[in-house]
């Protein structure tokens, strides 16, 4: 998902209004339009990003008219996605574009946030250094949560650098029994913020410097869980997206509730497996579906992946919590010892090849980092053009 304020993306000139959401009444085009950008700022649940760049688009024609500005440059990824979407709405008068933002307001405003009930956080629940991570740590057990549910649970590069800190921590901790990995809301994870991408070619740099750079913070963070000496159990509540679907090959134990589906959509975005993808799932799950999921962007479901060895068991939504909390309870009352000598003598012949395979992948990814169709795949997603 793309990392960028609300605020900066649907209406770059109005600041955030304190009333509450109204309806609205009968009125003139721009009055309904005026008090959508008010109450914009105040719904529920943030839209997706093809509504944002909607969004976006028509309060520039609402306000100004027809696209009158230069393309952006090439390698000015949101502010291309953010000029396609304006240029395209051509002579649509102003009138029209005022009475079609006030719709999609209004239609947003009377959502309301979903997802499931979350099970009551243990009274060592704490938020990590870092927005978008709560870190809990009971019986044993420390728990590492993703905490973006706004945005999926996607991964921003401050994220990336605290999980690889909290994995160095807790692997070294001796009061540390085993790790658990889960997420807050309807997802686990979306994988990567594409706002990564796009904020880090705003910055002037080069793109082989860039894609060094992306490539070698990835291969550090899959590399933390490579080298985790103790039982990493995942939890996964929902869809589990891109890398964040790829480490789960890496994990001792992953239990699953029923609604989870697992996707690597990486050639969608021109990209290649990371994770040790390459590695581990054609070993879990064999080459064919190996190959389906990684080159062809299948989506595997949980009883999928339970059927198949990715998933060690299925749950009801239900019961996921439940059910999950006692396996947690189950791994506590093991002999720690017994349990790492145990990972590491499973884990020992591999080792090696793991490693061999992260290095591998992100060589590959710093050749298609800088290629022009990774670039034209990742505009495609940021304009809403293709969906993960």
């Amino acid at each position: 998902m793309l990392s960028l304020s609300r605020r900066a993306l649907w209406n770059p000139s109005v600041r955030r209004a304190s009333a509450a959401l109204r309806p609205f009444s009968a009125a003139s085009p721009a009055e309904k339009f005026n008090q959508a950008v008010k109450d914009l700022n105040n719904v529920p649940e943030e839209p997706s990003n093809d509504v944002k760049l909607q969004l976006y688009a028509l309060f520039k024609q609402a306000t100004v008219g027809k696209c009158n500005v230069a393309k952006p440059g090439t390698f000015d990824f949101v502010g291309k996605a953010k000029w396609d979407a304006w240029y395209k709405l051509g002579d649509m008068s102003q009138d029209d574009a005022q009475n079609e933002y006030a719709a999609i307001v209004t239609k947003l405003a009377g959502e309301k946030a979903s997802g499931p009930a979350q099970s009551q956080e243990p009274a060592t629940a704490a938020s990590s250094g870092v927005e978008g991570l709560v870190t809990t740590f009971q019986d044993g057990a420390f728990t590492i949560r993703f905490n973006r549910p706004s945005k999926r649970n996607s991964i921003t590069l401050e994220m990336y650098e605290e999980m690889i800190k909290l994995l160095k921590d807790a692997g070294q901790r001796d009061d540390v029994k085993f790790l658990v990995l889960t997420g807050t809301g309807e997802f686990f994870s979306s994988g990567n913020d594409l706002g990564n991408f796009a904020k880090q070619m705003q910055t002037g740099r080069s793109q082989l410097e860039l894609a060094k750079e992306a490539a070698e913070l990835v291969r550090r963070y899959v590399a933390e869980f490579i080298n985790f000496p103790k039982p990493a159990m995942a939890l996964i509540n929902g869809p589990s997206i891109g890398v964040s679907c790829t480490i789960l090959g890496l994990f001792d134990l992953v239990y699953a509730s029923d609604k989870a589906f697992f996707q690597t959509p990486f050639t969608q975005l021109g990209l290649s497996p990371e994770g040790c993808s390459s590695y581990t799932f054609p070993r879990i799950m064999g080459i064919a579906r190996a190959c389906e999921v990684l080159m062809m962007n299948k989506q595997l479901s949980a009883k999928e992946a339970e059927e198949c060895g990715f998933v060690s068991k299925c749950f009801p939504d239900a019961s996921f919590q439940e059910e999950t909390q006692k396996k947690i309870q189950e791994l506590a009352q093991l002999p720690p010892k017994s349990l790492m000598h145990s990972k590491t003598l499973v884990r020992a012949s591999v080792l090696e090849d793991l490693h061999k395979a992260n290095n591998l992948e992100c060589e590959q990814l710093i050749k298609l980092y800088a290629l022009e169709e990774t670039r034209e795949a990742v505009m495609a997603y940021l304009r809403g053009e293709v969906k993960l």
